[in-house]
């Protein structure tokens, strides 16, 4: 039951970010696509950098799993 807690206060203060940080919206009920927008923000090229190090991380962390089994 410890663990279950444990992952609901991680989960509730990792999700709670999106909420804390999220734009207030404005909509006027016209429903209309174009208008006054802010533009939208670019996907960081950093990315792929950010996905090649989670890779890694998950071998290294599998492969010293596996030394220990």
């Amino acid at each position: 039951m410890k663990r279950f807690y444990q992952f609901y206060l991680i989960a509730f203060v990792l999700l709670s970010d999106f909420v804390m940080f999220a734009q207030p919206g404005d909509d006027d009920g016209g429903g209309g696509l174009e208008g006054d927008d802010t533009p939208a923000a670019p996907i960081d090229g950093k990315l792929i950098w950010l996905a090649i190090a989670g890779i890694l991380f998950s071998l290294y962390y599998f492969k010293s799993k596996k030394q220990k089994a």
